[in-house]
Order: structure tokens, then C-alpha cells, then sequence
């Protein structure tokens, strides 16, 4: 099999593991790094103690590999994670992982985390139902939200309230678990994306944002207290004009699609960070600072605190976001195919924005990115192909690929520079 890109210049299946294993790169479209494909399937399978386990699964319909869509992924040292919603019938773990010492490419099994108990759905406080994007933080623990919901759009069931749980991954037990009040929801409540918010008070001083994609609201929790509360702002809804969207060859309509991507700028030095969010229905990037959101009275009257930054331009719906420690922000373009990049040191402007990845097979509906000891991961997996018409199993649907960020934006107006703050003002009041 030999894949070329625009240029007609050939790809290379590299052989890293031992001179043996194929790694299949693949040429920039646009930008200036090649992708390293780490994992992909055409169904995602799971790792069953053994094969009569799995045909047992099989035939009850506990598993139905056609109906599995990984939508999140995170990296913690030796593993990868990656979450699939129970949005049809025969998901039997909705929390996963991907060891890297033991596999390093290629098609893996799932592994269930931390255990088969700990994900059956239904059993609330003890099960895990429903998960979509997790974090891991410095000090070793995951965030992992469960929405507690079966099914999606009008077959949704509410099978158990929202809750968060939050896993000590040295042990993999969980160290705390806090459901969300009936006040923090509403009856259009779909939570798809998480930050966490690490302060200047150590593992303690934490805080965690969820986006009410269609409920419109920012929940946010407290670690300290304990305790949570919602936000409500009209930037968390979608933008009327740019609800049309054409992607895999499909041209549908997610016009309803409100706050989605989040991302946490690096400290400033009044002790707080910047919570940039857009939803999903949308082609402009908005801002808060955390000082808002982190005291209850204040986010509940906090309009004007709330920036509006320019548009992307067309064609830049975005899912998931993330920024690093130097205040390079990396964006998934669904329309494109593509990743993109910002440096937030520069304006938020098209002119200031970049391309970094892009592949118009590899990278179609590209679902969530994250940075890990200087590398790009990014999941795509042809979300609007699986739940609008049918995906092709005899092909590769679902991929985890790599860059270095260094090679990423190497020659690009995103190249990294240290974060600064002049007289402690963020940088669209300058």
C-alpha cells in the first residue's frame, strides 16, 4: 500500500519497534510536521480475560464492536486513556486504557479502568456509565466525569445523576466522588468536556470547569469546599449563522451546539489563569479569568468580565482544545480536517493562527487533543459518519496520532515563546 500527499511525494511505513513493527506516517497536507499514526482500528475491540469471555459477550449483546466510538483520550505516563460513550447498546466499558509498555502501535484491546466492576452502567456510585473527555493532573489524579446517561439525542436515558469521580492513578482507587446538584443541570444538560484548575495552593487549592454543551452553562466545582455551582452567560450559546456543517462527505446540521472546547492558560501573576471556551456551533474563541469563576458570588454577576476575541474565520468550527505551559493554545478543526495553533502571547486574529496538522483521511473529525511531555496527541474518529450514516469496518475509522509540538509549529507564527505579562495586564488589554 503506498499513500502519497498533494505533493505526490510517497509516505514511509517506518520500522521503529526492534525493526520489526510498522509505524505508517503520515505527510502534512498543510504544515510543516508529518503525523505519527500510534494507534489505529476499524472496531475498537476490549480486553476480555479471554476469548470465551469475548464470544460469550458477544452473543448476550454485553458487546457490539460496530456500536463503539472512542471520543476522548489523556496521557499518564505509561498509559494512554480512552473513554466510549454508551450511545447504543454493547459498550461494556465506557473508561479505558492503552499500556505503552506493552503496545506501542498498532490495533490494541481497550483494557477497562481501573476494573470490569467499575464500569457497569447503571450502578450509580459504583459504576461508571457514561464518559467523554477525562483529565489527568500533576499531582497524579483523573478527572473523570460521568454523565450517567445511556443512549444519545431522543434514546437518551438518565440512568444515574452526573458525578464526578476522581481517581488517585498511583493506585487507581478513587479518592473522592461528588454528584453534581439538581441547581448545577437542567433538563438540556449534555456535559462533553472538563478543565482543571490547579492554583497557587498546591493539590488542594483545585478547581474543575465542565461545558453544558446543550444546557448552555459552565458548572464549575471546588475541591477545597467541595462544592459546585453554575454559570450562566449568553457566550455559551451557539452562533445562529454557522449551525451547517460538511464533513466525511456528509452535509447536516448540529445548529443547537453551545459551549464545547475549553483551555486554561499558564498562571498569571495576580495567581490566577484565563479560561478560554467556544462552542462547538460557532467560529469565534471567547475568555474569562479564573478569578471569576473560582468565587461563587462573583461569577453569578460577572457580563462584562466575559471577552469576546475575533473570529477564526470560516470553516473553523472547533471540538476540543488545550494550551501548554508556555501559552501555545492547539485547536481541533472539524471542517478541515486539521489542528490548529495560537500563540497567546499574539492577538487573537486569523493572521496570528496556523495550521499545524492536517489530513483529509487521517484527520477526519479530529475528537480531542492533548499535549503530553512535548507531543501532540490528537484522536479522530468520523463522529458525524458513525451517527448519521454507517461506518465502513473493512477501513480504518478511528486513529491516535503524535507530532512533537516543537516539529508542529516549527517555521509557523505559533513558534513558542516564554509566557509573559507586561504590568500584570492579559494580553487583549494591551
Amino acid at each position: 500500500m503506498e499513500l502519497r500527499n498533494l505533493y505526490g511525494v510517497s509516505f514511509a511505513f517506518l520500522l521503529v519497534l526492534s525493526g520489526v513493527t510498522a509505524v505508517q506516517r503520515w505527510g502534512a497536507q498543510w504544515g510543516r510536521a508529518p503525523l505519527l499514526e500510534r494507534f489505529s482500528w476499524r472496531q475498537i475491540d476490549f480486553a476480555y480475560p479471554d476469548q470465551n469471555s469475548r464470544q460469550m459477550a458477544i452473543a448476550s449483546g454485553e458487546f457490539i464492536p460496530e456500536n463503539a466510538l472512542p471520543v476522548g483520550i489523556e496521557i499518564w505516563r505509561n498509559k494512554v486513556f480512552v473513554t466510549v460513550p454508551r450511545w447504543r447498546d454493547g459498550i461494556p466499558a465506557t473508561l479505558n486504557y492503552i499500556s505503552t509498555d506493552a503496545n506501542l502501535n498498532g490495533s490494541p484491546k481497550l483494557t477497562p479502568y481501573p476494573n470490569w466492576a467499575r464500569n457497569r452502567a447503571g450502578l450509580c456510585g459504583s459504576g461508571l456509565t457514561t464518559v467523554y473527555r477525562i483529565h489527568a493532573d500533576v499531582c497524579d489524579r483523573l478527572w473523570v466525569l460521568d454523565t450517567g446517561t445511556i443512549g444519545i439525542g431522543n434514546t437518551t436515558v438518565q440512568a444515574c445523576p452526573y458525578t464526578l469521580n476522581v481517581f488517585d492513578l498511583t493506585t487507581d482507587k478513587i479518592l473522592r466522588q461528588y454528584t453534581l446538584r439538581p441547581d448545577d443541570i437542567n433538563q438540556n444538560t449534555f456535559i462533553a468536556n472538563i478543565a482543571v484548575d490547579l492554583g497557587t495552593g498546591g493539590c488542594d487549592d483545585a478547581f474543575a470547569y465542565f461545558s453544558d454543551e446543550l444546557g448552555y452553562g459552565l458548572i464549575v466545582y471546588s475541591w477545597a469546599e467541595n462544592r459546585s455551582w453554575r454559570v450562566e452567560h449568553s457566550y455559551f450559546m451557539p452562533d445562529p449563522l454557522v449551525g451547517d456543517y460538511n464533513i466525511g462527505g456528509l452535509n447536516f446540521q448540529w445548529g443547537e451546539e453551545g459551549i464545547f472546547g475549553m483551555s486554561l492558560s499558564p498562571l498569571a501573576l495576580d495567581g490566577f489563569r484565563t479560561l478560554f471556551f467556544h462552542p462547538l456551533s460557532s467560529n469565534r474563541e471567547f475568555a474569562v479569568s479564573t478569578r471569576i469563576l473560582r468565587n461563587e458570588q462573583l461569577s453569578q454577576n460577572s457580563y462584562h468580565d466575559f471577552q469576546v476575541l475575533e473570529e477564526r474565520g470560516p470553516l473553523s468550527h472547533s471540538t476540543a482544545a488545550v494550551m501548554d505551559e508556555n501559552g501555545l493554545q492547539f485547536f481541533n478543526l472539524v471542517d478541515r480536517n486539521a489542528v490548529g495553533c495560537w500563540n497567546s502571547r499574539l492577538p487573537y486574529t486569523p493572521v496570528n493562527q496556523a495550521i499545524v496538522a492536517k489530513h483529509d483521511e487521517a484527520l477526519i473529525f479530529p475528537a480531542d487533543v492533548k499535549i503530553s511531555r512535548g507531543i501532540l496527541w490528537v484522536l479522530s474518529d468520523r463522529m458525524p459518519v458513525f451517527l448519521l450514516s454507517t461506518l465502513n469496518y473493512t477501513d480504518v475509522n478511528f486513529r491516535i496520532l503524535t507530532v512533537p509540538v516543537r516539529d508542529a509549529i516549527d517555521g509557523t507564527v505559533c513558534e513558542n515563546r516564554p509566557w509573559m505579562y507586561d504590568n500584570n495586564r492579559i494580553w487583549w488589554d494591551r
